[in-house]
This record gives C-alpha cells, structure tokens and sequence, in this order.
C-alpha cells in the first residue's frame, strides 16, 4: 500500500505514530523556513510541515509542490498547538511533520479551483468532471447516492426480495416518450431499443412467479430535458405478486423512513404516517399533483363567486369552461411593482396572459386596491375575502384560464412565494401520497386518449365499464411518491388479465395489428396464468438530489449530460466512420430531417 492511512481518520490519540499518507496538493502555504502542504483525498484534509531542519530532503520537494500534484509522504503525528487548532477540519487538532516526501505525479494548473466552491460554469465543470468530481461537495454527493443504493439493496433483501437483471436491449414499444434505438449489424434495418424503464420485464417476472422482484436499473429517455430530467437515470425497479395498493404503499413507506432515519438522520418528518390526497384534490388545492406540503397556501376556487362578475377577463374565462382562482400572498401586500411584475413574467411563461393582482387594505371593511379593485365590487370582494380568509395586508393573485392553465400558473407562483417567505424549511421532509390519477388523458392534438401512466395501469375495479362510456372519468388503481414538490416515485396496481388489457389498447387506439406486434408476448402471457401484481419505481436520481439539497439531478450523477443531453467531457453525440455505419447497413441523409 502507497499509505498507512487516509487523509481524513487521522486525529489527536495517533500522536507520535510514523504514518505514510498519499493524496493531492489541497493547498500549499510558504513561510519561508517552513512550508504547510494540506494533503486531500476523499476522505478529509491533513496538514503537512515541512520543515528544513528536520528534513532537507523533504522540504526540497515541499518546495516543488504546486496545486493538485499526487504526492506521498512519511512522517510523524505530531499535535498542533492549542492557539493553531482547526475547528473546520476532523483533523485539525494534528498535523504531520514530514521526514520523506515523494511527487507521484505532477499535475497542470486546473481549469478552476477545486478546493473551494467557487462559482464556476456548469459547461466548463462538465468538460472536466473528473476535476469537479474531486471538489468535497461532489464527492459528498457521491457517497449518499452509494449509502442510499446500498441501504434500498439490504433492507429489500431482508424483505425476501431479490434483485433481477433485465436487459438493455429490447423491443421497441410505446410506453409514453422516446426510444433510443440501437441498430442491429446481425439483422439489416432491425433495431433495438433501450429500455425506458423495465416495466414490461418486471411483469412477466411476477408471471414468471418470482413474487418478490427489484433492481436498480438504467433507463433510457429520448425526450427534452430539464433539471429533473437526463436522457439515463437510475430507478429503483419494484415489484411484486398478489398485492394491492395497501401493501405496496406500506411496504414502500416504511421503507422511506427507514432510509431517511440511516442516511439522513438530522432530516425530520413533517408527518407519519405519510398523508394521503386524491389527484383531483391535490391539483384543487395546490395546482400540482406533487405539491410542497411544507407550508398550506392552498388555492381558493372563485368560480362561483365571480359568475356573474363584470370583471371580463374573470367573465371570460368562466364562459370558455375555464375557471378562477385565487392565491393569498400572506403579509406582501407592500410588494412594488417591480416585484409583482417578476410574479408575472413567471405566470406568462407558464401560459398565463397576465396576472390579476389586489392588495388588501382592511379585511373588516373589505376594502381592496390596486390592480383589478375597481373593477370589483363590494360584495365580489367580501366574498373573495370571506373565501380566502385573507386579512390586512395580504396580496391576492388571480388565475383566470383553463383549469389547466390556472394550475400550473399558481401552482408555480405557489412555489416562488413560499420559497420567499422562508416557508420551504430544507431540514423538513413533508412526504405524501397521491393516489386516484386518471386512467386516461386527452391529447388535443391527435385527438386521442392517451395513458396517464402507461397503457398496464389497472382502472378501479367500479370504473371499469366506463372505459367504454365515460374513459376520462376513470380512474386508475396508480399512486405516486411526492415530497417537498418533487415526485420521487410512482407506480401502480398492473392489469393481468388478458381481456382488460386489451380493452385498454382499444381505448389507446392500438389497433389488433398493433397489439399483436408491439405486445403480442405480453397478451400471451397472461393466457398462462398471471398472478394480480403491482409496483412502484423511485426515482434515485431525484431522491438523491433531495437528500443532498441540491437544485438539479446533474449534481448527484457521476458523469451527466447538459440540459441539450450532451457529453461535453467525451464530445458525445459524436459521428462515426463510415465502415461502421456500413457494418449496420446505415445510410446518412445529405441533409437534416426537418422537424
């Protein structure tokens, strides 16, 4: 071994021991006669001195040292004197004077810093990740993410499950957003697909009657990213046989707790047992089906109030079967403009026209003004009031569009205001379930029911003749895993019966062809004995990110993409030469597909 000890476990009981450390050049400090190099590895910082009358040698090579060389160096546990004590560090109370020093490999100046945490751009971080990935915080990430895997693999062993491997290379089915498509050299103009999550593998596992299955699986995404979002991720892949949602839900619970009690012992719980919301009530309420539940601020409906209103764009609204709502900004009645207008920069860009806003001057009196209070009248606005329990001093903020629209424009502006007030505690998981989605949405645009989750979610068993009659009132036996404004997981109870699926592709608009060609091995299946089963898959990337508090999914994955789903570190997408290309009887168009 090149060292007898990390750079982080040494501490004052080692006193007087001969230690051989190895790591990086942290930081190098001159004073002349002596010099202090702060030697770093994953696992913490010690302080080197190299001193001239202890060993010329040694300082000689102190002397050459820069930022980032691998060194390796011997010496003796030596206590640093009470009045140069380093709080910050574990091992600040000793440092190593140095009797042997060697430079295992020098190193160029990095791109940026590595032992702060500076600002730098993401592209450039990027390009040299395996320079980012040395800087403390990064590496802290990493570690959860590891102590998170590792904790979700014991504690479902001792649960009886066990861990399947699936393949990456399947076949190409729609299952809600892109497939990336691999070409076969063996099979001209056949192609692979990588799987967008193993949902179909896992179903047939339950057929296969391994009752208890899970992996930690790669899955693969073609579609536009965002912060949440990276064309491969990790989810833990659950599931299991003869279950219904009850079980699914109180086995994944208490398996949350009990990883958030190991990795994150200083975290608390806003609630246990989770609380539950329907879909329908979590979009009234707080325009999201994964809403923060950290602070209320719940949307107030209006419709009713202001049917009958002048107001046109409230009139409007309601005449298109739209609806009014209203959100309470508690005490900012004293916003500027310039304030209420970075509210509604963000409510245009989520769809919005504008924002209709009024400060509330006197609750008793329901006195109002600015923005659309003149066009209120005296009893609109007490009944606004009375509706919203505003009081003195609060700023309203009014949606006025398509049920849609209104969500996700308060919903956001829901978000923004809590983060402004302070009411986002990152110290508090506030967990909670979202049950009762819809089966089924409506695409506009290819005039078409599409599915909510995917086309295996079973309906509620009492809705299950409306899929003919009524399909956008269905609802699904599906579930999601929401906490602090993210959704961490979902799932759902599957169907396994053969002629309910096929009912469900009929409402899909899969047509028998289709059926027979992208899901014929599923169908047939289910012919064999398919035993009720269902599961769940998390998100590890994002239960991750929430872990370590940090604002998007790249910082918790070793080697990510950019937001254009770019490698910028391999130069990937790359091109490939043409024997390839040949080899897989693949030829390039002379110009871009226009989309």
């Amino acid at each position: 071994m090149l060292r007898t000890h990390t750079a982080g476990e040494l501490r004052a009981e080692n006193e007087g021991e001969s230690v051989v450390l190895a790591g990086w050049v942290n930081r190098r400090r001159d004073h002349g006669n002596l010099i202090f190099v702060d030697i770093r590895d994953r696992y913490g910082v010690t302080q080197a001195v190299f001193n001239p009358d202890h060993s010329a040698a040694a300082h000689a090579v102190g002397e050459s040292l820069r930022g980032e060389y691998v060194v390796q160096v011997k010496g003796t546990v030596r206590k640093r004197p009470d009045d140069m004590t380093n709080e910050t560090l574990d091992t600040g109370a000793i440092e190593l004077l140095v009797d042997e020093a060697k430079v295992l490999n020098p190193a160029r100046t990095p791109p940026f810093t590595l032992n702060d945490e500076a600002p730098v751009s993401e592209e450039l971080r990027l390009k040299y990740r395996y320079l980012d990935l040395r800087r403390a915080r990064l590496q802290q990430n990493m570690v959860l993410r590891h102590k998170v895997v590792a904790f979700i693999r014991r504690w479902l062993d001792e649960q009886n499950f066990v861990e399947i491997e699936t393949p990456i290379l399947i076949k190409s089915t729609p299952e809600g957003a892109r497939d990336f498509l691999v070409p076969s050299r063996l099979h001209p103009s056949r192609f692979y697909a990588l799987p967008q999550s193993p949902q179909q593998l896992k179903q047939l596992l339950m057929v296969s009657g391994m009752d208890r299955y899970f992996q930690i699986a790669r899955c693969f995404r073609d579609e536009d990213l965002r912060g949440d979002r990276q064309p491969e991720f990790t989810q833990l892949d659950l599931e299991m046989s003869f279950v219904d949602t009850e079980d699914i839900l109180a086995l994944n619970e208490q398996l949350t707790i009990d990883l958030v009690h190991e990795v994150m012992p200083e975290k608390r719980f806003l609630q246990t047992p989770f609380p539950r919301l329907s879909y329908d009530e979590a979009m009234a309420r707080y325009g999201s089906d994964k809403p923060d539940l950290r602070f209320e601020m719940a949307l107030v409906d209006l419709s009713e109030i202001v049917a009958h209103s002048t107001f046109r764009v409230f009139s409007g609204a309601l005449a298109e079967g739209g609806v009014v709502k209203l959100l309470v900004g508690p005490g900012l009645a004293d916003y500027s403009r310039k304030q209420i207008d970075e509210l509604e920069a963000i409510a245009k860009d989520l769809g919005a026209k504008g924002l209709a806003w009024a400060k509330v001057d006197d609750a008793t009196t329901a006195t109002l003004s600015g923005g659309i209070s003149k066009f209120l009248s005296d009893e609109e606005s007490r009944a606004i009031l009375d509706a919203s329990g505003a009081e003195g001093g609060d700023l309203l903020l009014f949606g006025a569009d398509r049920f849609e629209t209104v969500s996700a424009v308060l919903g956001r502006l829901r978000l923004e205001l809590g983060e402004r007030l302070g009411l986002r505690d990152p110290e508090v998981f506030a967990y909670a379930w979202i049950l009762n989605f819809p089966l089924v949405e409506w695409n506009e645009e290819q005039a078409r029911w599409d599915a909510m989750h995917h086309p295996f979610t079973s309906p509620q068993d009492e809705d299950l003749e409306k899929m003919t009659s009524d399909p956008g009132a269905v609802r699904a036996k599906a579930y999601d895993l929401v906490a602090n404004g993210w959704e961490l997981a979902g799932g759902s109870i599957r169907i396994h019966n053969r002629e309910v699926q096929r009912k469900m592709f009929d409402l899909l608009n899969i047509d028998d062809t289709h059926q027979q060609t992208q899901f014929g091995h599923m169908l047939e299946a289910f012919e064999y004995g398919a035993p009720p089963h269902g599961g769940i898959a998390w998100g590890i990337d994002r239960v991750v990110m929430l872990y370590a508090g940090e604002p998007n999914i790249r910082e918790v994955i070793a080697f990510p993409k950019t937001a254009a789903g770019t490698d910028l570190m391999t130069a990937a997408p790359s091109h490939v030469d043409e024997q390839q290309l040949a080899d897989l009887h693949i030829a390039l168009a002379g110009k871009a597909v226009k989309r």
